[in-house]
């Protein structure tokens, strides 16, 4: 089998480390959706699930978009306000109010999960599976829309 090597990098190397598949679904979403989807991030959640996230944050902390079931900018700068002001709030978040979903949003909501909807993985800033599983018990506690 060829390894037909281009930039360091074997074709066969991008298909077992799953880059390839990774660009592929970049590109299909953008050409789909086009280039606002990128800012969407529901981490798992269906729309009804984003939802009832969208109905609690609107109520709460100021979310002020459409119940659509799409978690974009909006959404995820009351969801970054709700974790930097809840007074139990076990690692507030103290990055930019500006709706991106980095590391420091996902730590920060990593730690609320743990706490509140029984998340048992590592703080560690990145959104797996145990993460995506405790937003959804987060997003199901919350009343139906």
């Amino acid at each position: 089998m060829e390894q037909s090597k281009r930039n360091g990098v074997s074709r066969r190397g991008l298909f077992r480390g799953g880059l390839l598949a990774v660009a592929a679904s970049g590109v299909a979403m953008v050409g789909f959706a086009g280039p606002a989807s990128a800012a969407v991030v529901n981490l798992g959640l269906d729309k009804q699930g984003a939802k009832r996230i969208q109905r609690w944050i609107l109520t709460m902390y100021g979310y002020n978009g459409a119940i659509d079931g799409v978690l974009g900018t909006n959404s995820w700068k009351a969801m970054q306000r709700y974790l930097a002001n809840w007074p139990d709030q076990p690692s507030p978040y103290r990055g930019a109010i500006d709706g991106i979903v980095g590391p420091g949003t996902i730590v920060s909501l990593q730690a609320n999960l743990k706490k509140f909807n029984g998340y048992t993985g590592v703080i560690d800033g990145i959104a797996g599976a145990g993460t995506k599983a405790a937003f959804r018990r987060k997003a199901y506690s919350n009343p139906a829309v």
